[in-house]
This record gives C-alpha cells, sequence and structure tokens, in this order.
C-alpha cells in the first residue's frame, strides 16, 4: 500500500460516493412507473353519458392557495375606496360560493413546475431521481389524463407542454407554446398568461369556420390545458406579496373568466367541467422546490358539469377550515382538500375515460355531483386500477426473488385482491352504496400500502450494504492516510491466501444472488466496494498495528489517557454538532464563539507572543458567527451589496499601500524582509481592484433597473459579462510577472485570488453575501497564520523520513482537519441553506441572464457557490505547505472523517412524512456526500493555487527549528505527545 497512487484514491473517492449518492433513489425512491396493467374506467349503458363532454383545466403556475382566497387592497389603487380589501379574484370566488366545490390541493416535494405537473395529469409522484433527467421531456413514459383523452388542446410554456404532447399517443396532444425568449424576468410577465388566453380565443374563432376543427372541438372525452405561467415568473422576481404579483391574480381571474364564458357560448350545453389548481406554491422569498407549506398548498376549484355544488353552512364554520383558511372568508363554505394526485382522477372521471395507468390518486368524492350508485362504482372502478398496479409489480418481483414474501393484507386468510373486489361488487349490488364506498377507501389504503411494500422489498439488504460500504471506505480511507503519511509506505501489505478466498467467496455470493434475482446493475457497484475496501483495511492490518504505536505510542501515563479521552469527546461533539447544523444554522454560530477563544487553550505567553493574530482571530471569528443567525431567506438590498464590495475594494488598497509590512509578516520590514517592488505586480493588483468597483457600479445601476420594471440594460449586461469573465481570468495575467519574493509570499497569493472572485461576489449577491466573503476570507488566513504559529510554538513532531521532504502526520493533525471541516461546513451555511434549492434567489443572476434559462442561471449559483471552496482549497493548501506535511494529508483526512456525517445522514433519510421532512433528508443526505468529493476536487485545484509558491525558510522543515518558542507547561495546548522531560504526552485532538 506504499506505493498507492494519491490520485487513484482521490478517483476511487470521487467514484464511490457518486455512486452511493445514488443508492438513495435505489432504496428510498424506486421508480413507481411500470407497464403491463388493464385499465379501468366505469361501465355505462350506451344511453348514459359520462359526467362531462369535456374539461377544461387551468394551472397558475406558481400560485399559492392563500393569496388566491385572500383579500387584498388594490395593487395600483387609483382612488381612496381601492385601499380597502377586497378579493383579488371575483370570478373564481364566485364559482366558489355559487357553482362549485373548493379546497386545497397538497402537493409533494420536489415541489417544481414538471413533478408538480406530472401529478396533476398523470396521478402519480415521479420519484426524486425523475427530475434530475429532464424537466421538458418524458425521462420515462407515463400515461395521463392526456393521453386517455380523445383529443387534448394545449397552450403555455415550452418547458411543460412538449412532456404531454411526446408522451402521449402521436397526433393526440396539439400544443401551442411561445418562445424562450418571452420568459424574460426584467419585463411584466402578465404577457404569458395574456398570450395564452389570446391564443385559445383565436383557436375558437376559427372553429367557427374551420368545419373541420369545429367538428373535433364537439367531440365528447376532449380536455383544454391552460398552463398559466405568468404567476410563477412574477412571484421568482416580486415575490408573492408584491403588488405585480397580486395583480397577476387580477389578470388571472378576467383571463379565465373569459375563456369560461367563450367555452360556455361556444357549446351552450352545460356539458364541460373545469378545475383550476396550480402546479406548487411560492414561499416569502419567491422560490420553491422544498416542502415549506407556501410551496405545497395550492388552490383547487373546480365547477360545471359532474362537479357538486357548494356545501353552505350560513351562520357557523364549515368542516375543513382551520387557521390557514380563517382570513378568506370562506369559513361558510365546507373546504375539501384533496392530495394532488387526486387531481387527475377528479379529472378522468369527470371526463369519462379511463384512470391513467400509473395513477395512485383517489377519487375525491366531495368534488363529485353524482348519486350514491355512481361514487360507489366510480371509488370501485379507482380501487381496482391500484390494485392492478400492485399485481404487475408483484409478478415481476416474483420472477426476481428465490423465495417472495408476499404483502399480508393482500394474502392472509384468503382476503386476496380479487375476494375483496368481488365482496365490494355484491355490495353494489345489493344496494349498500356507503358501505361499498367504505371498503373501497379501505381497498385503496391496501393497495397504496401493498405498492410501498413492494417499493420497499428490498430496503434492510440495501441500507446494511450500503452501510458497511460507508464504515469500509471510512476504515480504508484512515488506513490509506495511516500508510501514506504516517509510515510513508514502510510497512507493506499482508495478503493471505484464505483472506483471499474469503472477500473473493462474499463477492461471488453477492453476485450470484443479483444475477438470480435479476437485481440492478447499481447493485453490483453497491457489493463490489464494501468487499474492495475491507480486503484492503484487512491486507493492512499491520500497518495499522504500527500506525496505532507511533501515533498513540506515547500515551502511557494516566494524565495522557485521560486527556486523549477528553480531546476525543470533544471531536466527536463538535462532529455531531455539524449534523445538526444542518437543522439549526445557529449550531455554527455556537461553534464560531466558541472557536474565537481558541487562542487561550495555549496560554498567556502564547498570546502575548501572537497579541495582533489571537486579535484577528477573535474579530472574524465572531464577525463569522452572526451571519448563521441572520435569515437564509434574503431580500435584495443594493446598500448591502455596496457595503461588501467596498470593503474588498479597501483591502485591495490597504495591501497597496502597506505591502511591505505585511509581507513581512506585520512587522516593520528590514533591508533584508523587505521586497523589491514588482510595479506590474501591482498594477495588475490595481486592475483588481478597479474591476471590483466597476461591478460595483454596474450591479447597483442592474438591480435599479431591475426594480423599476425597466429591463436589464443591454449595455449593463454586456459590462456585467465583460467583468466577470476578465475578473476570472486574471491570475493568467500573473504568469507576466517576473517572480520575486513578494510574487511568490503566501499572502500575495491569497490576495490574488480573494481579488479575482470579489467581483463575482459582487455581481452575483443580493445582500450580507459581501460581507461574508470578506469575513470568511480574514477567517481563512487568520486560520492559517494561527496554525503555523502553533506548529513554531509545540515541540518538533517525528523528523521526516529519508527521501521525503513531508513529515509525518501526528495527532494535532486532527485537529486541523477538524477545523477544515467546520470552515467548509460554514461555507455552505452561512449564507444560507444550501440543502434546500428555494433558498436561492434569482436576482443575482438576472443582472446577467434576463431570460429564464434554468441551466445558464443555475451554472451561475453554482459558480458563487463554488467560491469559497476555492478559497478555502487555497488557504489549505498553503497551510499544507506552511506545516510541512505532504500536499494531499490533510485533505484526505478530512475525506475520512466526513463521512460521518453522511452515514448519518443516509439513515435518516425519510420517504414519508411531511414534505419538509422528506426533501430535508434528501439533500442533506446528498450535500454530506458530495462532501468528500468536493474535498477530493479541491487538492487539485489547491494545487493549481500554490504552484509555485515559496514559504519561510525552515517553515517546512522542523529539523533546523527545533528550539522556536517555548511550550507553556499545563496549558492544554495541542502537541503531538514529544515532549521531553515531563512524561506527560498532551495527546490533544
Amino acid at each position: 500500500m506504499a506505493s498507492f497512487p494519491r490520485l487513484r484514491f482521490l478517483a476511487i473517492a470521487v467514484i464511490f460516493h457518486l455512486a452511493y449518492i445514488y443508492s438513495i433513489f435505489d432504496i428510498y425512491f424506486v421508480s413507481p412507473i411500470v407497464s403491463g396493467m388493464r385499465l379501468f374506467e366505469i361501465e355505462r349503458p350506451p344511453s348514459s353519458r359520462a359526467p362531462a363532454d369535456r374539461l377544461v383545466l387551468f394551472v397558475g403556475d406558481g400560485l399559492r392557495a392563500d393569496k388566491a382566497f385572500q383579500s387584498h387592497p388594490e395593487p395600483y389603487p387609483k382612488s381612496d375606496g381601492d385601499l380597502v380589501p377586497r378579493p383579488l379574484a371575483p370570478f373564481l370566488r364566485s364559482k366558489v360560493l355559487e357553482k362549485g366545490t373548493f379546497g386545497v390541493s397538497h402537493t409533494r416535494v420536489p415541489t417544481e413546475s414538471r413533478p408538480g405537473h406530472v401529478a396533476l395529469i398523470a396521478g402519480l409522484y415521479e420519484d426524486v431521481s425523475a427530475v434530475t433527467t429532464g424537466w421538458k421531456m418524458n425521462p420515462v413514459n407515463f400515461d395521463s389524463v392526456f393521453n386517455r383523452s380523445r383529443h387534448t388542446w394545449s397552450w403555455g410554456s415550452p418547458d411543460i407542454l412538449p412532456m404531454f404532447e411526446h408522451g402521449a399517443v402521436p397526433g393526440r396532444v396539439d400544443a401551442y407554446m411561445y418562445g424562450h425568449e418571452m420568459e424574460d424576468f426584467s419585463g411584466d410577465a402578465v404577457v404569458l398568461d395574456l398570450w395564452v388566453f389570446d391564443h385559445v380565443k383565436e383557436l375558437f374563432a376559427e372553429a367557427k369556420t374551420n368545419k373541420t376543427l369545429g367538428d373535433a372541438l364537439r367531440q365528447d372525452k376532449i380536455v383544454f390545458f391552460l398552463h398559466l405561467l405568468g404567476l410563477d415568473t412574477t412571484g421568482h422576481f416580486h415575490r408573492p406579496y408584491s403588488r405585480e404579483y397580486l395583480n397577476n391574480i387580477k389578470v388571472v381571474d378576467q383571463g379565465v373568466k373569459e375563456i369560461t364564458e367563450l367555452i360556455e357560448d361556444f357549446y351552450r350545453d352545460d356539458r364541460t367541467a373545469f378545475v383550476f389548481t396550480a402546479d406548487h406554491g411560492m414561499s416569502d422569498w419567491g422560490s420553491h422546490g422544498d416542502g415549506h407549506p407556501d410551496n405545497t398548498r395550492t388552490p383547487l376549484i373546480s365547477w360545471g358539469s359532474g362537479v357538486a355544488k357548494p356545501e353552505l353552512y350560513p351562520g357557523e364554520i364549515a368542516p375543513g377550515h382551520d387557521e390557514y383558511s380563517s382570513d378568506w372568508n370562506l369559513n361558510h363554505v365546507r373546504r375539501h382538500d384533496v392530495a394532488q394526485a387526486d387531481v387527475a382522477a377528479l379529472m378522468a372521471y369527470l371526463v369519462g375515460v379511463e384512470f391513467p395507468a400509473n395513477s395512485v390518486g383517489e377519487l375525491p368524492l366531495s368534488f363529485l355531483a353524482a348519486d350514491l350508485k355512481e361514487k360507489a362504482q366510480a371509488s370501485l372502478v379507482n380501487a381496482q386500477g391500484i390494485l392492478e398496479q400492485y399485481r404487475v409489480k408483484e409478478e415481476q418481483k416474483m420472477a426476481t426473488e428465490l423465495k417472495y414474501r408476499p404483502y399480508k393484507p393482500l394474502s392472509e386468510g384468503g382476503l386476496t385482491a380479487e375476494r375483496r373486489v368481488a365482496d365490494i361488487k355484491k355490495l353494489i349490488e345489493s344496494g349498500n352504496y356507503e358501505e361499498a364506498i367504505e371498503e373501497s377507501a379501505a381497498l385503496m389504503k391496501i393497495g397504496l400500502g401493498g405498492l410501498k411494500y413492494l417499493q420497499r422489498y428490498d430496503w434492510l439488504f440495501l441500507r446494511a450494504l450500503i452501510t458497511v460500504g460507508y464504515l469500509g471506505w471510512m476504515a480504508y480511507a484512515l488506513t490509506t492516510v495511516i500508510d501514506l503519511h504516517v509510515l510513508h509506505g514502510k510497512v507493506k501489505p499482508s495478503r493471505t491466501l484464505g483472506g483471499t478466498i474469503v472477500f473473493s467467496s462474499v463477492l461471488a455470493a453477492l453476485y450470484a444472488s443479483f444475477a438470480i434475482s435479476k437485481s440492478p446493475p447499481t447493485y453490483y457497484v453497491y457489493a463490489f466496494f464494501p468487499v474492495f475496501f475491507w480486503e484492503g483495511v484487512y491486507a493492512r492490518r499491520e500497518s495499522i498495528a504500527e500506525g496505532r504505536k507511533q501515533l498513540f505510542g506515547h500515551v502511557r501515563s494516566g494524565a495522557s489517557v485521560v486527556s486523549l479521552l477528553f480531546n476525543t469527546a470533544i471531536y466527536i461533539a463538535i462532529i455531531v454538532s455539524l449534523a445538526l447544523g444542518y437543522i439549526h444554522r445557529e449550531i455554527l454560530t455556537g461553534l464560531f464563539v466558541i472557536g474565537a477563544f481558541w487562542p487561550l487553550a495555549y496560554g498567556f505567553s502564547f498570546l502575548r507572543q501572537h497579541a495582533a493574530l489571537s486579535t484577528t482571530w477573535f474579530l472574524s471569528c465572531l464577525a463569522m458567527s452572526t451571519f448563521t443567525l441572520l435569515p437564509a431567506m434574503k431580500t435584495e438590498d443594493v446598500n448591502q451589496i455596496l457595503v461588501g464590495g467596498g470593503l474588498m475594494v479597501l483591502i485591495g488598497l490597504v495591501y497597496l499601500l502597506f505591502e511591505d509590512y505585511i509581507l513581512a509578516d506585520f512587522s516593520r520590514p528590514t533591508k533584508q524582509s523587505s521586497p523589491p517592488q514588482n510595479h506590474f505586480s501591482r498594477a495588475l493588483l490595481g486592475v483588481q481592484i478597479g474591476l471590483t468597483a466597476l461591478a460595483m457600479v454596474v450591479t447597483r445601476s442592474s438591480a435599479i433597473s431591475l426594480q423599476a420594471k425597466q429591463g436589464l440594460p443591454r449595455g449593463n449586461q454586456i459590462v456585467g459579462w465583460a467583468v466577470l469573465i476578465l475578473s476570472l481570468l486574471m491570475p493568467l495575467a500573473y504568469r507576466l510577472v517576473p517572480s520575486n519574493n513578494s510574487n511568490t509570499h503566501y499572502l500575495h497569493r491569497l490576495l490574488i485570488i480573494f481579488l479575482t472572485c470579489a467581483p463575482t461576489f459582487v455581481i452575483l449577491t443580493i445582500s450580507y453575501e459581501g460581507l461574508f466573503y470578506v469575513a470568511f476570507s480574514a477567517v481563512l488566513v487568520s486560520w492559517v497564520r494561527l496554525e503555523h504559529a502553533i506548529y513554531r510554538s509545540s515541540p518538533s513532531p517525528p523528523p521526516s523520513p529519508e527521501g521525503t521532504d513531508h513529515r509525518p502526520l501526528t495527532l494535532p493533525d486532527l485537529r486541523t482537519s477538524l477545523f477544515f471541516l467546520v470552515l467548509i461546513q460554514s461555507a455552505f451555511f452561512s449564507t444560507g441553506n444550501v440543502a434546500s434549492v428555494s433558498s436561492f434567489s434569482l436576482e443575482s443572476v438576472l443582472r446577467l441572464i434576463p431570460i429564464f434559462d434554468p441551466f445558464s442561471q443555475g451554472a451561475l449559483l453554482i459558480l458563487k457557490l463554488m467560491i469559497p471552496f476555492a478559497l478555502i482549497s487555497a488557504n489549505l493548501g498553503i497551510l499544507n505547505k506552511r506545516l510541512g506535511v505532504a500536499p494531499s494529508a490533510l485533505f484526505m483526512t478530512v475525506m475520512a472523517i466526513s463521512d460521518v456525517l453522511t452515514l448519518y445522514f443516509f439513515w435518516v433519510v425519510k420517504d414519508e412524512g411531511s414534505w419538509l421532512e422528506i426533501g430535508s433528508t434528501i439533500s442533506h443526505f446528498v450535500i454530506a456526500s458530495l462532501l468528500c468529493v468536493f474535498v477530493a476536487a479541491l487538492e487539485p485545484v489547491s494545487g493549481v493555487f500554490i504552484s509555485g509558491l515559496e514559504v519561510e525558510k525552515g517553515d517546512g522543515d522542523r529539523k533546523i527549528q527545533q528550539s522556536v518558542g517555548k511550550q507553556e507547561k499545563g496549558n492544554g495546548v495541542l502537541s503531538n505527545g514529544h515532549q521531553k522531560g515531563n512524561g506527560k504526552a498532551e495527546a490533544s485532538i
């Protein structure tokens, strides 16, 4: 193992973690889509018609339930009377009060447009992984109400309509879409909805002169779908409490009114059913995606042919209401809540088509204007469709299992699905309709439970396998660190024939079982890694024993054992607190406040010698502690942007003015320490400072223009892109600078990196993120300097082995790795909750890309997120060099310990409960797992940043610095256990 290549280790780390991230989708989120089911619909005599001949579906993309029903003042008042709150959707409200049934449709995570529309129209909840395979087109072919219809006409966004057009029988769905260029966040998004309404009117106007079209429109089982994106676009930029969003509600309500009247006038037969709803809601910060109630509660209003009239309770509070709807002034009208997938079942029933093949929705009987017999028959058909999915999935599972364990509620006591259906049919035939409805509802619950049972069939085995894999990785990584950076490869691997046979047999047995069960290819990958890792650990058992002696051999006295246990407890407590910090960001505040007093652990002598450095560390830690107390959701604040940018410019100017003093380690430079001036290098620094200032000017101008709804000036967009690109390319210009002491000084290099990213952080920030950037940079520089000062003042570590310039790792280096882990977590969570996709705001990227482009805009957001990690990689690389350890030593140590968090979050992933909990647990696991990938990627980045860097003579070679500094006795300093004379080995971590 001594010659195990470092890059190979990093490659294994990346491949392993990417493969195991996918495991939660094989375990918790298996795709619900299967094929080969029979379709069911209500059997009616030829003379009997469906409740409606046609159905109109309006989807107000991004419309929150409360905003749809609350009263607000006129968004653009023209008189004092307009300031009196009134319903902004009077037409839809009239349907609630007089014509139809209403309630709240509860969505699932992710609360995004694609999965929301799939649930509404197909009746199934796509597994979370399907969202990553494509937003516009079908990653898999699912059935839908549109596909069941005789014909569907749809109008709206090119991001939604194609997946239903291409997923249906060819020619069955017509899609009329505007161009992407119309999705301009800088303009008034009501034009998107007006476009839809105008084109619907054009179709019906053409039908009056086009006989073919007119005949097609007069068929039964047809659907009209109006996708109204204006609300979502307006809410993203202006927030759902803005007058722009509220005015958009008025526009939608008026458009729905006009289309309803148009259709009723065209047909004049009262045979049209209408459904108005939304795919998801929107948070107060103009975002969605997670499980926050503002994102999961959407309005549902249905009226027309086949729909029940409102249930009124004059003078009292009707059933279904709670505090959420208390200010809607609808308390006397019964509220009927449904799950979002139930809407597909409702539409299929109303228009008289089969329930979509993969629908798991339960028909909301309270919405139906039907007698008990009709409801009982519809409920049974609904149950049969769900049971049919269970039958197909069970047959597939039985065909691949050596010993299948059936689902007990549908197998024990002879109560099979067929028997239960037959019993319900008898109840209907005998006129016991209410009992039949109850039994059908219970059977649907059992069927859905059976589907969940089959999806979770392999849970126990897979979770155990993944757990063994993560534990194997941590053991393997620690073994590698010991072998490479503690023992420097002097102990060779020791493999035995018996060990090879055992591990090979285990892998062969697992693969054989997968082949018999026809398991997915990913199962083979999941099984390979645990065997590979544990075999590697076993082969290096001698390295582990030798490493234990070198790291812990000095722990002999009772005091040293107590010290080791105490510091181990602190280490574990900090890692546990980091896990909790994913949920409660304030924990990071506590860690920084405690960390601010870290230099005290080295005694007053150390503080006197490094008073300025300790003070800088203390103040920067306190500054960092404030950010996790601020709200994760932010609104645009130009003043805060300018303050942050101003501090970045000020730091650059201060460096130019006091360069000699700074590069002389913040002391008065002597002739020997004073570096020669390099005017070209200083000119480049001036250019970087100027680009940051220019970024402030153009960002302010763009933000003001966008806030005024004047669009993004073309010149601002060009200048913004130019500043962004030029600033990121500036480090290349320094290659032309002649090499001297100042250009290779680590502080000079860190300033170049800081100013390189500063304009980007100005342009892509909306609030206090620029202040975080400054504080985070100050903490990192202080940390690097403080670690180096502690290293210089501590006893000498073991000498570097012959043939290498790098000293072995010691126990105190674990502390450095832990600090790195805390800092990288703070980079994730200090300016928001990266674990929630709805914590991102579009204002920043709109200054560069005002037209909706999720991939380009997402790339800019990721660029902004990566900047703190670039900073921390550069600082850790410099610290590696100053401490004299191998370039990858600390990186690899962090990679070994970080998966404690990953394994914890793996076991707390949820696939049921509140949508907020489900979404949070998924994202926490993914982030924790990607952390190791980040660290692996940061190491080569660090190598680029520190290439050509020179540290002070002796920094990396303690053999010539035996007596630098004195250790304060009894102060709990973190040492390596090589103190001479006192017999007490401090094993602080």
